[in-house]
């Protein structure tokens, strides 16, 4: 099984589809099938809470004792479906094995006013970051059936999770009913009264991932973010001189002197036209939108055959039809590749195109400038982390 986008499709199903070359380059490149780079980050969940359990009808019968009375006990409560914000969980993988959360109902109530059992409540875990929408469908085949329309699944923010421990009852469990001795009165020894567990909640949600970092690298494919965030940081994302190596968001902590440090995101390359869908890096943009600060980072020696200025005004455009919000950001651009042959001249050209904005010149692969910009992110966005 392979998941795009909201959906998991099988290798025949996706071949008939319009998703087919996408499915060609993963079979070609058996590596990329491997479950440690693979990165969901929305998908579609069914969740139902369980219902409460019914009160009963019961009169105590027993040995010296004809006239009893009602003694039908209450039924349990059922389980709540619960999401847990859990710092084991980096991406919504999970669900795509298994996209539903269903709690158990409550158990019925019994003689001698027992009490039904009630249930455990069901979590659901998921990575920091994850905003949750309810959607109009109340059964997965209803909202297949919405989302092949033209208007598409009306979806509503319910919750935005950000913080470890965060929980949020996406459906809540039914109440037990009450059993028929509660019923009892001087005028009314015989009660038939009881009541039926309250309808727990249901529905159709969708789940999306939005990276928490205080820093979101953005450009084009080999501009070398990849490994100006192995620099930076920890992390130890994946490097190689050919595009879209990196092919899911990576977050480094970056440290600083006196305790202090930041988080950057490593976004996948764009490409002109990222805004309509095209290339890898559409898809995880979603993920710069809780940034305080975008690194615009540019190849300005050209290696790639690319003009320095013609990539930034791409970028910045790209990201403005995106999201124009997006462009309002502060921003500085981190030239890159400064140790090879042009990138001195080109970098004479674009101070001269951008006078007033913020430049650090820098090669990722020796570290030259790498100071300098740790200097410029920590004025930035730097922070001590028992004092966030």
């Amino acid at each position: 099984m392979v998941n795009l986008g909201y959906f998991t499709f099988s290798f025949q199903e996706l071949m008939l589809s319009d998703h087919a070359d996408k499915v060609r380059g993963l079979c070609y490149c058996p590596h990329l099938l491997s479950s440690k780079i693979m990165f969901i980050d929305h998908i579609r969940i069914y969740a139902e809470a369980g219902d409460g359990g019914n009160g009963v009808v019961h009169f105590r019968r027993e040995k010296f004792r004809p006239k009893g009375g009602p003694d039908g006990g209450d039924g349990g409560d059922g389980g709540s479906v619960i999401l847990r914000v859990d710092p084991a969980v980096d991406n919504l993988k999970a669900y795509s094995y298994d996209p539903k959360l269903v709690a158990k109902r409550g158990g019925h109530g019994g003689g001698n006013r027992k009490h039904g059992k009630s249930s455990q409540d069901k979590i659901g875990k998921v990575p920091p970051g994850t905003v949750v929408y309810r959607s109009n469908a109340t059964t997965v085949s209803e909202a297949v059936e919405l989302e092949r329309g033209e208007q598409g699944v009306d979806l509503e923010p319910i919750a935005d999770l950000t913080e470890y421990g965060d929980e949020f009852v996406l459906c809540q469990g039914g109440k037990g009913g009450k059993g028929n001795w509660h019923y009892k009165t001087s005028t009314n020894q015989a009660p038939e009264e009881h009541t039926l567990g309250t309808e727990a909640d249901f529905g159709v949600y969708y789940l999306e991932l939005r990276r928490i970092a205080d820093a979101g690298m953005v450009g084009f494919p080999n501009a070398g973010k990849s490994t100006l965030v192995n620099k930076l940081s920890h992390a130890t994302p994946k490097i190689g001189n050919y595009p879209f190596t990196t092919l899911n968001p990576m977050v480094g902590v970056v440290e600083f002197p006196k305790y202090r440090r930041c988080t950057v995101a490593d976004i996948p390359g764009l490409i002109e036209g990222a805004h309509e869908n095209r290339g890898l890096g559409h898809e995880f943009l979603r993920h710069i939108t809780r940034c305080k600060l975008l690194l615009f980072v540019i190849d300005m020696a050209g290696s790639e055959m690319r003009d320095p200025v013609e990539d930034l005004q791409t970028l910045r455009t790209e990201i403005k039809l995106y999201d124009e919000d997006l462009s309002k950001f502060e921003w500085l651009i981190v030239a890159n590749k400064m140790d090879l042959e042009g990138a001195e001249e080109n970098l004479a050209n674009f101070r001269a195109r951008f006078p007033k904005q913020t430049i650090i010149p820098m090669s990722a692969e020796t570290g030259e400038g790498l100071e300098e910009l740790r200097a410029e992110l920590d004025k930035r966005v730097g922070y001590r982390k028992d004092q966030a």
